[in-house]
């Protein structure tokens, strides 16, 4: 079928539907109220600090108060994913005061009441809210928090103090900010005593962005494609009010002694962390909705973009195959992403309902244990998601601006920035090397104690969740197929680390050697990231097989069948390599992986303007000309033109 043949209005029912797994159970008043909060009003020329920041206060003062949101996740998770589409540097400023600052609060924070000021100042948007726990001195610096909050029994005050320029905190805290308010990650000591790293709300910056007493502030650092600025902090023996120590369950009685129902220090930071979830039950979201808006905006240049290519002059470039690919490729894995997402939220949403209950206590104790990062300890499936999402977008987006040629590097045109965004995500909210190399480590274990524990029943990783059957998707396989081939990579790879590891255990004890874990794992610590990333596939494959299943609408079924399909079939291209070293696919099956991405591609061109209709966002929000159905008068007019004299 000739592409511009391939549009038509879809069914109200399908479109209905498809809105449903794209929000999930967020009402339409709340996308228009965050539409209405969106749309640019006056604001500063986009690439300055402060515009994101001045954004941020409208937006706040437009939306429903923070602890509301808190109550419907899906409400805040629409809100990181319409902000990082309008803009990435909002999505991010967005995060942190929402997720991360006032998430601190709503989860750590023994007693609202208390903190009723705080809660005023964030909620109105009159003071922006920022995280500092990382710390410049060294790396995995979570795991060793060297700022300090000291009790003072004579006050019941608490002081903060940066024993040295390496404990220094690096967050977006720079002079833009205006009014600012940071939850500052410390370790606590009473009488001391090292009690773990608590969370306070520290008074950061005054109207104009200075620092207050006690605060030492560095120039802002800048960073080009996320236009926020960041800085280092140090505190000088500042002084904290009791109600700034945000506890959770933990106090300090009338007679000076601490007391803390979770045991341990390890037990307290993850508890402290537990807002992590917050941010990778929204962060997906927002990679879903970025993925989606880039891929939409890919498809918008290819139709209407013409080649004069001697193969066929005028053809527009969604005829060929390889645009075919790499455009619907981006369609599909946005709906894997849309998939993850779905999940992530509502893993969230269930850890909430636990805290609500008074179970999270518990929880704190049930992670694995902390060893590069403590954030696959804190969820892990949630840590998964992280990082899967995140590199997902950043290749999507990246795929999507090398097939828009120059224009896909116009900033104008968004993605650049989606980009940006993704990239510094990388190492932003719990960095993804480290949450696989975790995971990997944790998956490896359980391998290892599976085999001990039932040896006659463990199943050789090549034959033990192979796919049924040699068919591809478009031949005889379905929307499946992917997960399959995941599981038992997942499984290949855990049982491969599992024996690498256990050689070097025996050859430690034939040699008499006495070797260390870092001695153990240093050298399997890219095959344990593999894992990590396999298993962070395969939960995404598997919510991808799942969606579609529980579709009514049969055009709707009809279109996101092939769709999943078609994410499988491109992400099994990816990891060729891997699957043929595991013995999961053989030759001939990736021999016959493009003719496979050809028919899903056919069977999904005549269904793109109900995917068109569904995955973009309003133009007024993304403002960006590419976007237009004529690309090139929209990016005319959002130039400044000058004409020169007659010639002489």
């Amino acid at each position: 079928m000739n592409v511009s043949q391939a549009r038509r209005r879809s069914a109200p029912s399908a479109r209905s539907e498809l809105d449903r797994i794209i929000n999930g159970p967020c009402d339409r008043a709340f996308l228009e109220e965050l539409r209405v909060a969106l749309v640019p009003a006056g604001e500063p020329e986009e690439g300055s600090a402060a515009a994101p920041v001045r954004r941020l206060r409208r937006m706040a003062r437009l939306l429903p108060p923070a602890r509301d949101l808190y109550r419907e996740p899906a409400k805040l998770a629409a809100l990181q994913a319409w902000a990082a589409v309008a803009d990435p540097a909002l999505s991010m400023a967005a995060l942190i005061h929402y997720q991360l600052c006032l998430g601190s609060l709503v989860m750590l924070g023994p007693d609202p009441d208390r903190l009723k000021n705080v809660f005023e100042a964030l909620e109105t948007g009159r003071v922006k809210g920022c995280y500092l726990i990382t710390e410049v001195g060294s790396a995995n610096s979570h795991l060793a928090t060297r700022t300090e909050a000291a009790w003072d029994p004579r006050t019941g005050d608490f002081v903060l103090h940066t024993p040295d320029p390496g404990a220094a905190k690096f967050g977006s805290t720079g002079p833009s900010g205006g009014a600012q308010i940071a939850v500052v990650l410390a370790r606590l000591t009473v009488r001391g005593t090292d009690c773990g790293v608590f969370a306070f709300a520290v008074d950061l910056t005054d109207e104009r962005g200075a620092p207050l007493p006690g605060v030492e502030m560095s120039s802002a650092l800048k960073t080009g494609t996320l236009p926020l600025d960041h800085a280092q902090v140090r505190f000088h023996r500042l002084r904290l009010p009791a109600e700034r120590w945000l506890s959770d369950s933990a106090r300090i009685d009338e007679y000076g002694t601490f007391h803390d129902p979770l045991g341990t220090p390890q037990r307290r930071l993850q508890r402290t962390l537990c807002v992590g979830q917050s941010l990778w039950g929204t962060l997906p979201s927002a990679a879903a909705a970025v993925s989606r808006q880039s891929a939409l905006l890919a498809l918008r240049y290819a139709r209407h973009r013409p080649t004069q290519a001697r193969l066929a002059p005028g053809v527009p470039l969604l005829e060929y195959r390889t645009q075919q690919h790499a455009v619907l490729g981006a369609f599909a894995d946005a709906f894997a992403l849309t998939c993850a997402a779905g999940q992530a939220r509502e893993l969230w949403a269930a850890s909430m309902r636990e805290e609500a209950q008074g179970a999270l206590g518990d929880s704190a104790a049930a992670g694995d244990a902390m060893s590069f990062g403590p954030w696959a300890a804190v969820s892990r499936p949630l840590a998964a998601y992280k990082a899967y999402a995140v590199r997902t977008a950043a290749r999507v987006v990246g795929d999507c601006q090398d097939h828009c040629g120059f224009s896909g590097h116009l900033d104008v045109n968004r993605l650049p920035g989606y980009h940006g965004f993704f990239r510094a995500f990388e190492a932003a909210g719990g960095d993804c090397k480290l949450i696989l190399f975790d995971l990997g480590r944790a998956l490896a274990a359980e391998e290892h104690q599976a085999d001990v524990e039932h040896p006659a029943t463990v199943e050789h990783p090549a034959t033990a969740e192979l796919p049924a059957t040699a068919e591809l998707p478009g031949e005889a396989g379905g929307a499946d197929w992917w997960a399959a081939v995941c599981r038992a990579r997942e499984r290949a790879l855990a049982h491969e680390l599992k024996e690498l590891k256990e050689i070097r255990e025996l050859k430690e004890r034939q040699e008499g050697a006495a070797g260390s874990d870092f001695d153990r794992w240093n050298p399997l610590l890219g095959r344990a990231g593999e894992l990590g990333e396999a298993y962070a596939e395969r939960l995404a494959a598997e919510d991808t097989a799942r969606v579609p299943t529980g579709v009514r609408d049969p055009e709707l079924r009809a279109t996101l069948e092939p769709l999943a399909a078609l994410h499988g079939v491109l992400a099994a291209r990816r990891r060729a390599g891997s699957l043929l070293a595991c013995g999961v696919l053989d030759r001939d099956q990736v021999a016959r992986l493009p003719e496979a991405a050809d028919r899903l591609c056919d069977a999904l061109l005549p269904r793109l303007p109900l995917l068109e209709e569904a995955f973009g966002h309003p133009q007024e929000v993304v403002a960006a000309p590419l976007g237009e159905p004529d690309y090139h008068q929209a990016l005319a007019g959002a130039l400044s033109w000058r004409t020169g004299g007659d010639p002489a």
